[in-house]
C-alpha cells in the first residue's frame, strides 16, 4: 500500500468486531505502527478483560510494534486528556521515524479527540463573537475560517454551520491565547469501521466472552484483587472487572455473574455503534467493512480508499 494524501489509518468499530486483525494487517502492508485508541488497554495486568489479543499483533513471524497499550498499573485513573497528550508523543515518535501510524480503537471519545484536533481546554462561548457570525452566510464563514487555518478543511466539516462557527470560536480564542495551544498537527485520517450485522455481533461477543473465561479471566481478576486493588477500584472500570469482582466477593453467583455480564457487553456495543453513527452524522466519514468479508478483500478495500 501507499499512502497518498493521508496521514493516518483509524480502524474503529464496536467490540469483538475484529479490528485489531485488520489494523495489525494494514499496519504490516503500510510499513506501519499502531496507537491503540482504548481507553483500558493502557493497564498492565489487565489483559484478557480488555481484550489484549497480543497474537493479533503477530503476522507471518513479524512483530507489529504497537503504542499506548500497558503504559499504567491498575487503580490509576486515565482520561482522555492523558490519552491526547500520549497519542502525541506516540504520532510524533512514529512518523518522525518514517512510518505510518494506524490509530485502533472502539473509544469513541478518544478517537473523536484525534480526528476533530480537539484542543482539550475548556474555550468558552464567545457570545459576542457568535453575534457577528450569526450575520454571515455559510460561504461566508467558511472562508473566514480558512483563511485563519487554511488545513481546516481537512477536520472540520464546512457544511455543518455549527460546526464551522465553532471552529471559528476556537481558533479566535486560541489565537488570543496563544500559551493554551497543544501544538496538536492537522491529521488528516482515513477512518475505516469494522462491524457485524446486530445478530451475529451478539454471538461473537457471547463466544468471545465463554473463551475468555475459560482463558482465566476469573484468575486475572483475582489476580489484581491479591495485588491490593480493592473492589471499588477494580468495579470502576466496568464491564468485567465489575461483573467478575462481584462474583469473586460473593455478591453475585457465576451464573448470575455471567448473566449480567453477558448484556452489559451487549449494551456497550450498543453504545458504541451509537457513538460512530453520532460521529458521521456530525462530519466524520467512515468507510464500513463488513466483518465477513475474506481478510485479502477488506485490505483491498482500504487500500482502493487510501488511493482514492
Amino acid at each position: 500500500m501507499k499512502q497518498r494524501k493521508y496521514h493516518m489509518l483509524t480502524i474503529l468499530g464496536p467490540t469483538a468486531s475484529g479490528k485489531t486483525t485488520v489494523a495489525a494487517h494494514a499496519a504490516k502492508r503500510l510499513g506501519g505502527e499502531i496507537i491503540s485508541a482504548d481507553s483500558r488497554q493502557i493497564y498492565r495486568g489487565m489483559d484478557l478483560g480488555t481484550g489484549k489479543d497480543y497474537e493479533d499483533y503477530e503476522i507471518e513471524g513479524q512483530a507489529i510494534p504497537y503504542h499506548l497499550i500497558d503504559i499504567a498499573d491498575a487503580g490509576f485513573e486515565y482520561n482522555v486528556y492523558l490519552f491526547h497528550n500520549d497519542f502525541l508523543k506516540a504520532y510524533n515518535d512514529i512518523t518522525a521515524r518514517g512510518k505510518f501510524p494506524v490509530l485502533c480503537g472502539g473509544s469513541g471519545l478518544y478517537i473523536e479527540a484525534v480526528l476533530n484536533n480537539y484542543q482539550l481546554i475548556q474555550v468558552p462561548k464567545n457570545h459576542e463573537l457568535r453575534k457577528i457570525l450569526d450575520e454571515k452566510g455559510l460561504d461566508e464563514l467558511v472562508r473566514l475560517l480558512l483563511d485563519m487555518k487554511p488545513e481546516q478543511h481537512n477536520t472540520t466539516d464546512t457544511e455543518n454551520r455549527r460546526r464551522v462557527v465553532r471552529a471559528i470560536e476556537i481558533e479566535t480564542y486560541l489565537r488570543q491565547n496563544p500559551e493554551l495551544s497543544n501544538n496538536m498537527p492537522e491529521i488528516n485520517s482515513l477512518v475505516v469501521g469494522v462491524k457485524y450485522d446486530r445478530e451475529h455481533r451478539r454471538k461473537r461477543i457471547t463466544e468471545r466472552l465463554k473463551q475468555r473465561l475459560e482463558d482465566g479471566m476469573l484468575d486475572e481478576v483475582q489476580r489484581l484483587l491479591n495485588k491490593g486493588l480493592t473492589p471499588e477500584q477494580l468495579t470502576y472500570y466496568g464491564l468485567e472487572y465489575k461483573y467478575l469482582t462481584l462474583h469473586l466477593i460473593g455478591e453475585l453467583s457465576y451464573e448470575e455473574m455471567f448473566a449480567k455480564l453477558e448484556i452489559a457487553i451487549h449494551q456497550f456495543a450498543k453504545r458504541q455503534m451509537t457513538w460512530f453513527r453520532r460521529m458521521e452524522k456530525h462530519g466524520t466519514k467512515i468507510h464500513w467493512l463488513d466483518g465477513f468479508l475474506p481478510l485479502e478483500e477488506k485490505m483491498a478495500n482500504i487500500e482502493a480508499w487510501l488511493e482514492s
